[in-house]
Protein backbone atom coordinates (compact mmCIF):
# COMPACT_ATOMS: atom_id res chain seq x y z
CA UNK A 1 0.00 0.00 0.00
CA UNK A 2 1.17 3.54 -0.75
CA UNK A 3 0.23 6.34 1.62
CA UNK A 4 -0.06 10.04 0.76
CA UNK A 5 -0.47 12.51 3.61
CA UNK A 6 -1.84 15.99 3.03
CA UNK A 7 -3.63 18.84 4.75
CA UNK A 8 -0.81 20.39 6.72
CA UNK A 9 -0.24 24.11 6.89
CA UNK A 10 0.37 27.11 9.10
CA UNK A 11 -2.20 28.09 11.70
CA UNK A 12 -2.38 30.23 14.80
CA UNK A 13 -2.59 28.70 18.24
CA UNK A 14 -6.13 27.64 19.00
CA UNK A 15 -6.86 26.93 15.36
CA UNK A 16 -7.72 23.71 13.57
CA UNK A 17 -6.52 21.59 10.68
CA UNK A 18 -7.60 18.31 9.16
CA UNK A 19 -4.95 15.96 7.87
CA UNK A 20 -5.73 13.27 5.33
CA UNK A 21 -3.89 10.08 4.48
CA UNK A 22 -4.97 8.58 1.18
CA UNK A 23 -4.06 4.98 0.43
CA UNK A 24 -3.55 3.38 -2.95
CA UNK A 25 -2.55 -0.03 -4.16
CA UNK A 26 -4.53 -1.92 -1.55
CA UNK A 27 -7.77 -1.72 0.38
CA UNK A 28 -7.30 0.38 3.47
CA UNK A 29 -9.86 -1.76 5.29
CA UNK A 30 -7.16 -4.40 5.78
CA UNK A 31 -4.87 -2.09 7.73
CA UNK A 32 -4.66 -0.65 11.16
CA UNK A 33 -3.79 3.02 10.71
CA UNK A 34 -2.08 5.65 12.78
CA UNK A 35 -0.47 9.06 12.90
CA UNK A 36 2.94 10.00 14.22
CA UNK A 37 4.80 13.30 14.32
CA UNK A 38 8.35 14.53 14.48
CA UNK A 39 9.29 17.97 15.71
CA UNK A 40 12.65 19.58 14.87
CA UNK A 41 15.41 18.06 16.96
CA UNK A 42 13.12 15.47 18.49
CA UNK A 43 12.37 11.83 17.86
CA UNK A 44 9.27 10.73 16.09
CA UNK A 45 6.38 10.16 18.48
CA UNK A 46 3.04 8.41 18.37
CA UNK A 47 -0.08 10.59 18.06
CA UNK A 48 -3.12 8.39 17.40
CA UNK A 49 -4.20 5.07 15.95
CA UNK A 50 -7.40 3.39 14.80
CA UNK A 51 -8.22 -0.25 14.13
CA UNK A 52 -9.18 -1.45 10.67
CA UNK A 53 -12.80 -1.82 11.75
CA UNK A 54 -12.75 1.70 13.22
CA UNK A 55 -14.10 0.35 16.47
CA UNK A 56 -11.25 1.62 18.62
CA UNK A 57 -9.16 4.75 18.68
CA UNK A 58 -6.22 5.41 20.93
CA UNK A 59 -4.39 8.70 21.55
CA UNK A 60 -1.23 10.01 23.06
CA UNK A 61 -1.94 11.87 26.30
CA UNK A 62 -0.59 15.08 24.78
CA UNK A 63 -3.36 15.21 22.16
CA UNK A 64 -6.25 13.47 23.91
CA UNK A 65 -9.39 15.58 23.78
CA UNK A 66 -8.00 17.82 21.02
CA UNK A 67 -7.26 15.44 18.12
CA UNK A 68 -9.62 12.91 16.53
CA UNK A 69 -8.65 10.09 14.22
CA UNK A 70 -11.21 8.63 11.85
CA UNK A 71 -11.31 6.54 8.72
CA UNK A 72 -13.45 6.23 5.61
CA UNK A 73 -12.69 2.81 4.17
CA UNK A 74 -14.72 3.24 0.94
CA UNK A 75 -12.66 6.36 0.26
CA UNK A 76 -9.45 4.61 1.32
CA UNK A 77 -8.64 7.57 3.52
CA UNK A 78 -7.78 8.17 7.17
CA UNK A 79 -8.15 11.56 8.79
CA UNK A 80 -6.69 13.36 11.77
CA UNK A 81 -8.69 16.35 12.98
CA UNK A 82 -6.48 18.72 14.95
CA UNK A 83 -8.32 21.20 17.19
CA UNK A 84 -7.12 23.67 19.82
CA UNK A 85 -3.66 23.57 18.31
CA UNK A 86 -0.68 24.57 20.42
CA UNK A 87 2.81 25.67 19.41
CA UNK A 88 4.14 22.36 20.67
CA UNK A 89 2.04 20.57 18.04
CA UNK A 90 4.38 21.96 15.37
CA UNK A 91 5.89 18.97 13.58
CA UNK A 92 5.90 16.90 10.44
CA UNK A 93 2.98 14.49 10.68
CA UNK A 94 3.22 11.01 9.18
CA UNK A 95 0.59 8.38 8.63
CA UNK A 96 1.43 4.72 9.09
CA UNK A 97 -0.23 1.40 8.32
CA UNK A 98 0.08 -2.15 9.51
CA UNK A 99 -1.53 -5.08 7.74
CA UNK A 100 -4.36 -6.75 9.68
CA UNK A 101 -2.98 -5.47 12.95
CA UNK A 102 -3.01 -2.36 15.06
CA UNK A 103 -0.32 0.20 14.41
CA UNK A 104 2.57 -0.16 16.83
CA UNK A 105 3.02 2.81 19.12
CA UNK A 106 6.74 2.15 19.01
CA UNK A 107 6.79 3.12 15.33
CA UNK A 108 7.73 -0.29 13.97
CA UNK A 109 5.09 -0.37 11.23
CA UNK A 110 4.84 -1.72 7.74
CA UNK A 111 4.11 1.38 5.67
CA UNK A 112 4.62 5.13 5.98
CA UNK A 113 3.44 8.21 4.16
CA UNK A 114 5.80 11.03 3.23
CA UNK A 115 4.73 13.49 5.92
CA UNK A 116 2.93 16.81 5.98
CA UNK A 117 4.13 19.89 7.88
CA UNK A 118 2.01 21.49 10.59
CA UNK A 119 3.22 24.81 11.96
CA UNK A 120 1.45 26.50 14.86
CA UNK A 121 2.29 30.09 15.73
CA UNK A 122 1.28 32.10 18.75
Amino acid sequence: VQLQASGGGSVQAGGSLRLSCAASGSALSNYGMGWFRQAPGKEREFVARIGWTADRAYYADSVKGRFTISRDNPKNTVYLQLNSLKREDTAVYYCAARFLSGVRVSGDNDYWGQGTQVTVSS
